[in-house]
């Protein structure tokens, strides 16, 4: 309790939590797109339960990896080597997430593309398999963003509790966002392909840092950024074209 109320009296500790909520927020915006997409694919009944599940798993994931700094740190540790890189459990983490958000990403956008052939589609048709198989897949992509994002905050602060609240507090804004952002990507059937085209980025991104090449993600970001923009004038013009027609008719 006294180091807290020591941290409290820290100016450094107050930057450092606001700076790690910020990168934790923005880290958590990859899961919360994914997470959107998967849930808007059950029945309308099953989606917020799901949105809740996931994001709820991914919160008591990150607390889990927390308590275990030691161990995740020792994760950036190479354990083999090849083609001249060291690969660590860390990389081999990323790789397995990058690898599986390519495949779900193509999957999606191939589906999209050929809405008649069901038969591919990653998720049953069955809404308790359904159900299941998105819990699954989204428990996985959490594994992968929260060993991620843990590593962050390590690297940016030694405090545990600045990283619990930073941690608690992104969690808690992907809580309160998933909702709008779910039903907004489903209003707006062109943001489904913008929203996989953003996955399959991050995918290769991921893939990219676990063989030890390091992307920056203000360059990531930014791309998605001027994506988003150029979409929503998109979405603007569409919706003022549809506005004219009606008004001749």
């Amino acid at each position: 309790m006294q180091d807290i109320l020591l941290l409290m009296q820290d100016p450094t500790a107050w930057i450092a939590l606001i700076t790690l909520i910020v990168m934790e927020v923005v880290l958590g915006i990859d899961n919360l797109i994914f997470i959107s997409i998967l849930t808007n694919k059950l029945p309308p009944e099953h989606r917020e339960k799901a949105r809740r599940i996931g994001i709820g798993l991914a919160l008591v994931m990150r607390l889990a990896l927390l308590g275990t700094i030691a161990w995740i740190v020792q994760l950036t540790t190479p354990v083999f080597e090849a083609f001249g890189h060291g690969f660590s459990w860390k990389d081999m983490i990323l790789i397995a997430g990058g690898l599986f958000l390519v495949w779900k990403a193509t999957k999606e956008i191939h589906h999209s593309v050929d809405p008649a052939d069901h038969e591919e589609d990653f998720i049953a048709s069955s809404v308790t398999t359904g159900f299941g198989a998105a819990i699954g897949q989204i428990l996985l992509l959490d594994l992968v963003f929260s060993v991620d994002s843990i590593i962050t905050a390590v690297g940016m602060t030694p405090h545990l509790p600045i990283m619990v609240i930073a941690v608690v507090f992104a969690v808690t804004v992907m809580l309160v966002a998933s909702g709008p952002l779910a039903r907004f990507i489903e209003k707006n059937p062109t943001i489904v392909m913008l929203a996989l085209g953003f996955l399959l980025m991050i995918g290769t991104t991921l893939i990219a840092e676990g063989m030890g090449i390091h992307v920056p993600k203000g360059y990531v970001y930014a791309a998605m950024a001027f994506s988003a923009l150029v979409e929503v004038l998109n979405m603007l013009s569409r919706r003022k074209r549809q506005k004219e027609k009606a008004e001749k008719h």
